[in-house]
């Protein structure tokens, strides 16, 4: 069975140190540099679709989070308090709603503003029992994608919509496949803040966001304070989980006295829109880290493109190149070491999308020789032009290793 902490290890994308701690993983070169690849794309999305990104802290005064309401709901996840004196206690936060409820709280707000969508990954806490952590799927430290988008209520069906749209982008580019589509709603025996006239408006609207969706509605899954559309997977040993969410809450906004100036002067008071296109970094790539066997699109590969000269006298020609490459913003590697043979294999091990093999021919005239990770060869050709095919299948975001015919 495909297994992401096996691929992880071998891979040598993260590591789980019992010195570090049970549940906090951490990320070696090569998975920081798929991660990284992965952050600017969602950034770079988020920020053509009108987010505007924050940095927050991942610790809060103890005030924050019983404002918040986590601390009366959902303690049992939450780290204990770090008092450093008697009225000074710090949290580590179970989540960043309510640092984002202050960014709104900075100023006045006019309905011009709205949507008004603040993105931030940011870090997370969970106080995970021991016997449900496992790789990067469950963890205590989360590197979370998220956004909270403040509408005015009009706004909401449409402001949902668009997000299940990035959603479906984000998800195209990354080659995950959901497994379906889950609007959790209150169940009966479960703890929820607000009334039920606000809970129906909440789920109806949600309803109304998914019409034309193949959805299932899941009582009892819903988060304390408001309903969600969540985006479900399917991990390799059938077992079924949440990567992206869509939520909303009239709560928050309530408890943090948060309003805006409408058109005609008075103060009304906006939805908070909870959401996460891929959800955390952590489980994202426990997914992705299955779904292609480590094989990652060559867009977020850790290593692009990996040089081999034939023998010592092609080593300078190589790392010549390699840097070439590397002007070009690709990720590339020299390997001089050990026979050709060898070192192809090293790199099929490594799911390298394109090795290129310069032998003396192609040193004295300029060329290079592409071999796929699918193992197709390519002729050989100018160095400048591998270099623009692989950086055209990069720029493109491509799930395929070459350009349409």
């Amino acid at each position: 069975m495909i297994d992401h902490r096996r691929l992880g290890r071998d891979l040598e994308l993260f590591v789980s140190d019992p010195l570090a701690g049970a549940g906090l993983p951490i990320w070696l070169p090569a998975g920081a540099a798929a991660r990284h690849a992965v952050e600017e794309y969602v950034r770079e999305l988020e920020r053509r679709a009108g987010y505007r990104h924050v940095y927050s802290p991942p610790l809060g005064k103890r005030e924050l989070f019983e404002r918040s309401g986590h601390l009366g709901w959902f303690a049992d996840d939450m780290f204990p308090p770090m008092r450093l004196s008697a009225d000074d206690e710090f949290v580590l936060r179970p989540a960043l709603c309510p640092h984002h409820a202050l960014v709104f709280a900075a100023r006045g707000r006019s309905y011009r503003e709205l949507p008004l969508r603040i993105a931030e990954l940011g870090g997370m806490y969970r106080a995970e029992r021991s016997g449900v952590l496992g790789g990067l799927s469950r963890v205590r430290a989360i590197s979370l994608n998220d956004a909270h988008n403040f509408c005015a209520p009009e706004q909401v069906g449409d402001e949902v919509r668009e997000i299940l749209r990035l959603i479906g982008e984000a998800h195209a580019a990354l080659g995950v496949r959901p497994a379906g589509f889950r609007l959790s709603v209150r169940g009966p025996g479960q703890r929820y803040v607000g009334d039920d006239a606000g809970w129906a408006r909440a789920e109806n609207l949600l309803r109304a966001a998914l019409d034309g969706v193949d959805a299932v509605e899941a009582p009892g899954e819903a988060a304390f304070y408001g309903p969600k559309i969540d985006v479900q997977i399917v991990d390799a040993a059938g077992r079924e989980s949440t990567i992206s969410t869509v939520q909303l809450d009239f709560d928050k906004p309530e408890r943090f006295d948060l309003s805006y100036t409408d058109s005609d002067g008075s103060r009304k008071r906006p939805v908070m829109v909870h959401r996460s296109l891929v959800g955390s970094m952590e489980r994202l790539f426990a997914h992705l880290i299955e779904v292609h066997e480590g094989a990652f699109p060559a867009w977020y590969a850790p290593v692009q493109v990996l040089l081999l000269p034939i023998d010592d006298a092609q080593a300078s020609a190589a790392r010549r190149l390699c840097r070439e490459a590397e002007a070009a913003g690709l990720r590339a590697e020299v390997d001089a070491g050990g026979s050709l043979g060898a070192r192809i294999r090293d790199a099929a091990r490594r799911r390298i999308p394109y090795v290129g093999v310069l032998g003396a021919r192609e040193a004295a005239d300029g060329s290079l020789s592409l071999r796929l990770r699918d193992g197709r060869g390519l002729d050989p050709m100018p160095v400048g032009r591998a270099l623009d095919l692989i950086g055209g299948v990069v720029a493109s975001r491509s799930l395929d290793l070459l350009p349409p015919a």
